[in-house]
């Protein structure tokens, strides 16, 4: 017989006992999503169903047994508690907060829409990094009272549930959530009927969507579904699924989240009574067509389109996050019109719609050139924009030049598109421990050794997350089979641990670390300096290409010599970041420079005290000091071309070679090394800390993780160690590096330059000296300006930032040392030499802070 195949899922809510009223009230308002009080309260309740409910209140409250309510009703303590957090929640709300201090000359609601919000694991809204962002940004203006409506869809299977084969390959599936068992309700009218959307379609069709209203703290979060009884089978399924479907399937998603979000927004400000949306801000340009509508409106009341154009441009913004231009959604404009030649917004010409979607007939350098009969959603988004940003200052740049062609006459450095670095939510992101932490340090009451022993815990709870979930993933692959015993062994607490975590298209290049998959598995399994690797993501549906990194990376990590070294974790989500950030100690990033936008996963590990090792590109091409983590040089930032293949192979090449020296010389000595007693168990430098008092935050917070207890000794710092050999080395002086290291091993009497043959003594009393001799007659013997002064009497290197508006600041060899021991400062204005351009240094840019190709 057949088994009986389940119509619908519905979830059951338990009825509270009257005295724990207050606990539904906390479960509906998703601010406990960062609130530690209230996730310690649900907590308390079952601690164990609290952690297989996946930390959801509304799913662990339905599954409590009844006497354990009854238990907690008749507990006075415990129903203080509750009701003491719902007034403290009440007054979240009712209270005025920093956005109500700048007075009445603001916008009093500003309307916030994106595809994908990523709130909380018990919300499965999104897939990377712009849901992330998009959910930080409502739960920021939360905190700071910032009037916020948040506009998005509803899709009844989310993003897909990731599994991993036998063979590596990922495998989707899409369980089908149950609005019922979400925090969320209908929007409705006074008399009870539920508030709806409705779009005009070809062939006499309506698409209807109902309106879910959430609460983020303060702000509201409206989410439009279109599973209704009026809509037929098709229609229904138009938010199913995030970015699923074909390109009709996207192009209604997208007509439905601008079009009927714009209605969605003057829906719910009628009927809560509040002031109409002022301020429009829309990411990427899925939900471009709000911009129609709003002129739809305006022309309907009198304005004529241009005047109406230039009335919807001055609240209107724009953000890109992508500076690929194959991540952009283009739809083909016949398609387009056949939407749009209906009554889908009466007083709009189909001819304007089109004009406003179309590509220039020859973009800017970088960017696809453009395609007749296609329409573009971000070109129609900055047209519809007064403000446009990207999310770094290098992102900035990359998008002024793909999209310059919009502003012809215009040179890139003028094209009216800014940057706005991306942040990240602390409370979100900070493990509660750390967070408690910060305050005393930042009055002088934690020791390095009480930081080291909570990173060492954080660690811990890293491990057993990451062998509950393989043991996990074992069983569903393998049904009836016992669990294997090396997974109980998987990783080790005490081991230097790295992570990687992040979507997985190409560019991201997930298995860069395989290039020399020897020397990988060498720093993996080192008897003295062991490391790590904890890695996850998903690859989209459709991105074959991506399967086939995450296979093959799968395939390496179950290798008998390194599995528990090593391990891919499925099913990359919210709850396993907020272990994962805290629990690594590296926190390793390598795409294809300037293809990462923003990149905020390295912030987020940052508050937890993890020190980034990363590609110069987004966020990190500003933040990196040459103190709190390593910058991954990449041939690209010499200046290579990124059009040929051979350039980009070299990238890899150069980016991976100087990955694994970091990771093997650099980074696991500075964590692995131990001063003091075995029982200390703390890190250190080889430098000693500075003496001046650092203010905590979250840069200076990282690197306060690795100090040293002991004699002063030289820094071995990448960028400002002396004399530096590797620090040449990624420079692009192999030469100067080569003697300068040989030099250095001499003289500690342990190398006889006889012994490593003739090349050696090349390399020591030829190359070396006489390029350096070359250089110190052509730069002087300057000292740097500023900093302070080491042992030795010679100033450190100084420290900059990767200005991408600026020319680089190039190095100079300085031999104020010792002979043979060589420092490398930074000064303005000299022009690279051309040894340096082609073997890897830092790039020479032109004012608008692209690479010169």
């Amino acid at each position: 017989m057949d088994p009986v195949k389940a119509i619908r899922r519905f979830t059951v809510r338990t009825v509270l006992p009257e005295a724990l009223g207050a606990l539904d009230e906390l479960a509906t308002n998703l601010r406990w999503s960062w609130h530690g009080p209230t996730q310690d309260l649900f907590r308390d309740v079952a601690p164990q169903v609290w952690d297989a409910q996946g930390q959801d209140p509304i799913g662990m409250l339905g599954a409590v047994p009844p006497d354990r309510l009854e238990e907690l009703a008749a507990d006075e303590g415990f129903v203080g508690r509750a009701n003491a957090l719902r007034d403290d929640l009440h007054a979240y709300i009712r209270e005025p907060r920093w956005y109500q201090s700048l007075g009445d000359d603001t916008p009093k609601t500003i309307a916030y829409f994106s595809p994908e919000f990523g709130i909380a694991a018990a919300l499965p809204q999104y897939s990377g990094g712009l849901g992330i962002l998009a959910g930080d940004h409502l739960k920021a203006a939360s905190d700071l009272g910032v009037p916020i409506i948040g506009v998005g869809l509803f899709y009844r299977a989310g993003y897909f549930r990731q599994a991993i084969s036998r063979d590596g390959w990922q495998e989707e599936s899409y369980p089908v959530l149950d609005p019922d068992g979400l925090p969320m309700r209908v929007l409705r009218h006074p008399d009870g009927t539920a508030a709806q959307v409705e779009l005009a379609l070809p062939d006499d069709r309506t698409l209807t969507a109902r309106i879910w209203q959430l609460e983020v703290g303060r702000v509201c979060l409206l989410l439009l579904d279109t599973d209704v009884q009026e809509n037929d089978d098709e229609l229904r399924g138009v938010t199913d699924r995030l970015y699923g479907g074909g390109g009709e399937h996207r192009l209604l998603q997208e007509l439905l989240l601008g079009i009927g979000g714009a209605r969605a927004v003057k829906t719910f400000t009628r009927l809560q009574g509040i002031p109409a949306a002022e301020v429009f801000h829309t990411n990427e340009g899925h939900a471009g067509f709000l911009g129609l509508e709003r002129i739809s409106d305006l022309v309907g009341d009198g304005l004529s389109f241009a005047e109406a154009l230039q009335a919807v441009r001055a609240g209107t913004i724009f953000t890109t996050h992508t500076p690929v231009p194959a991540g952009i959604d283009r739809f083909d404009a016949a398609l387009v019109e056949r939407y749009f030649d209906t009554g889908l917004l009466p007083g709009l010409e189909v001819a304007d719609v089109l004009a406003l979607g179309a590509e220039p007939e020859s973009m800017s350098p970088g960017a696809e050139g453009g395609t007749p009969g296609t329409f573009n959603m971000a070109v129609m988004g900055l047209r519809l924009a007064q403000r446009a940003n990207g999310v770094s200052k290098l992102h900035g740049a990359v998008s002024r030049h793909m999209f310059g062609a919009l502003w012809p006459g215009f040179d890139a450095d003028d094209v009216p598109i800014t940057s706005i670095t991306n942040g990240v939510h602390a409370p979100t992101w900070t493990d509660p421990r750390m967070w408690r932490l910060r305050g005393d340090y930042s009055e002088g009451a934690v020791s390095d050794a009480d930081l080291w022993a909570l990173r060492s815990r954080l660690r811990a709870q890293l491990v057993e997350d990451a062998r509950r979930r393989e043991a996990a993933a074992w069983s569903e692959e393998n049904p009836g089979l016992s669990t294997p015993t090396w997974i109980q062994r998987l990783l080790d607490p005490d081991v230097l641990t790295i992570g990687f975590a992040r979507r997985v298209p190409t560019y991201k290049r997930l298995t860069l670390m395989l290039t020399d998959p020897e020397r990988l598995r060498r720093l993996l399994t080192d008897p003295d300096r062991p490391v790590q690797l904890v890695i996850a993501g998903k690859s989209h549906p459709a991105d074959d290409e991506g399967k086939r990194l995450i296979q093959r990376l799968v395939e390496f990590s179950m290798e008998s010599d390194v599995r528990g070294r090593m391990v891919f974790l499925p099913n990359y989500d919210i709850g396993m970041a907020q272990l994962l950030y805290p629990g690594t100690d590296v926190w390793l990033n390598n795409p294809l420079r300037p293809l990462e936008a923003c990149g905020t996963s390295g912030m987020k590990a940052a508050l937890n005290g993890s020190l980034n090792l990363s590609i110069l590109d987004g966020w990190w091409a500003e933040y990196f000091d040459d103190e709190n983590g390593w910058a991954i040089p990449s041939a690209d930032s010499a200046g290579m071309p990124r059009s040929a293949t051979r350039s980009r192979l070299r990238r890899c090449t150069t980016s991976s070679s100087t990955r694994s020296r970091r990771a093997s010389t650099t980074a696991a000595r500075t964590a692995c090394r131990r001063a003091g007693s075995p029982a200390s168990g703390t890190p250190c430098r080889r430098s000693r800390p500075r003496s001046r008092r650092i203010a905590w935050s979250p840069s200076t917070w990282s690197g306060c993780i690795c100090r040293r207890h002991g004699p002063r000794r030289r820094s071995r710092h990448p960028a400002t160690r002396q004399p530096g050999a590797r620090g040449l080395e990624a420079a692009g002086h192999r030469g100067v590096a080569a003697g300068a290291r040989d030099a250095r091993r001499v003289r500690r009497g342990r190398r006889d330059p006889a012994g490593g043959g003739a090349a050696a003594r090349a390399r020591l009393c030829g190359a070396g000296r006489a390029h350096a001799r070359r250089r110190v007659g052509r730069a002087g013997l300057g000292a740097c300006a500023g900093g302070r002064r080491s042992r030795r009497g010679a100033a450190p290197a100084a420290r900059v930032r990767d200005d991408v508006r600026r020319r680089e600041r190039l190095r100079r060899v300085d031999h104020a040392r010792a002979p043979g021991r060589l420092r490398l400062h930074r000064a303005r204005g000299a022009d690279p030499p051309a040894s340096r351009v082609s073997r890897g240094a830092r790039p020479h840019r032109d004012p608008g802070g692209l690479t010169r190709e």
